[in-house]
């Protein structure tokens, strides 16, 4: 299998640091997630180079040594959407499939159901469609798993507070929510550690929550319609984070919608158990491109 490599792409007036395998123009665009990082995606982008694809794994601005904007307004939805539409532009592909996770999955589903680009599939790990997601907000349950998104909206002390220790805290986000915690040894927390110790990092990590909280609308005025792109969802049904619950329902917001829960699994799917995870995500790509009789 193929080794990533690591470059930089000029996007939307933005540059990133995008870890790259394979080529071709059918682009497998993998967005991470909160507190990640482009190496979330390590054991999937060589699978994807293997089955044809450019696969890019971007920092995320803010993110690594992707540029990171001063302020919360820099961090709203319009310009995330934008830099996704950038990279792909960027890329040359001619067909483009977005694959992504937690903040990642947030991005992709509004650009999936926006078509801000043409999507040939969509694929989302452990993160609801938006209508889900603004409904489960609306219970106890999820409240509670997700009191840290209102401790987000404090100044500085959530920054100081991950900080700490040399972001210990960054670490134990991961083990602390794995199940099987052998999957992130010390080399790997150290890679998210250092990642959240870089000038200004957690300032612009923790501004996605800040400026998704203060530009809120309702949630029919920001997603149209039905999604008619063929839709992946793969789910771990251990994530403390988000409850599985959130995803009941979703087969009626997506016309080709395919599920797989992963009992035993945590929120980090594609981390915890990425040879499940590529087998799943394998034989959907393969089904999905057979012939349709």
């Amino acid at each position: 299998m193929q080794t990533p490599i690591t470059e930089f792409v000029e996007a939307n007036g933005q540059r990133f640091e995008v870890d790259m395998c394979g080529g071709g123009k059918k682009l497998a665009l993998c967005l991470h997630g909160f507190p990640e990082h482009a190496f979330s995606w390590r054991h999937q982008l060589p699978m994807l180079a293997e089955m044809g694809y450019l696969a890019w794994a971007p920092n995320l601005r803010g993110y690594g040594n992707s540029s990171r904007p001063v302020g919360v307004a820099n961090y709203a939805m319009a310009h995330l959407l934008a830099d996704v539409a950038g990279l792909i532009d960027a890329s040359g592909a001619e067909e483009v499939m977005l694959i992504a996770h937690d903040w990642g999955g947030v991005i992709a589903w509004e650009f999936a159901l926006r078509n801000i680009r043409p999507l040939k599939k969509l694929v989302v790990m452990n993160i609801p469609h938006p209508k889900l997601f603004a409904r489960g907000m609306r219970t106890w349950a999820q409240l509670k798993r997700s009191w840290y998104v209102f401790f987000f909206q404090l100044p500085w002390l959530p920054e100081w507070g991950l900080a700490r220790d040399g972001a210990k805290s960054i670490g134990d986000v991961f083990r602390g929510m794995a199940v099987d915690k052998s999957r992130f040894p010390r080399e790997v927390l150290d890679v998210y550690r250092r990642n959240a110790l870089r000038p200004g990092a957690l300032t612009a990590m923790i501004n996605y929550y800040r400026a998704a909280f203060r530009g809120a609308k309702p949630i029919e005025a920001r997603v149209p319609g039905k999604l008619d792109i063929p839709t992946l969802m793969i789910w771990g049904e251990q994530d403390t984070a988000l409850g599985k619950e959130l995803t009941f329902g979703t087969e009626y917001l997506v016309e080709d919608f395919t599920i797989h829960y992963l009992p035993g699994v945590s929120h980090w799917v594609q981390q915890e158990a990425p040879e499940k995870v590529n087998e799943i995500l394998r034989d959907w790509l393969q089904r999905q491109s057979a012939p349709k009789v």
